[in-house]
């Protein structure tokens, strides 16, 4: 299906840019940590919603 060449582009593109994710991460993680401090609660209160919306859902379905 595909070439060896670009197989190994693929491969070398993938590689090359998930350490430049890493990279890019790190330089920006004290900026994250103190800007988003509350994302955390924001995340679980969407969980605990979805999680009610299916839990309502399979009551009236019964």
């Amino acid at each position: 299906m595909f070439s060896k060449g670009q197989t190994l582009f693929a491969l070398a593109f993938a590689i090359t840019f998930i350490i430049a994710l890493f990279f890019m991460y790190r330089k920006d993680a004290k900026v994250h940590k103190k800007t988003y401090k509350g994302v955390k609660w924001v995340l679980l209160g969407f969980i605990f919603f979805i999680l009610f919306l299916f839990l309502i859902k399979t009551v009236i379905k019964e």
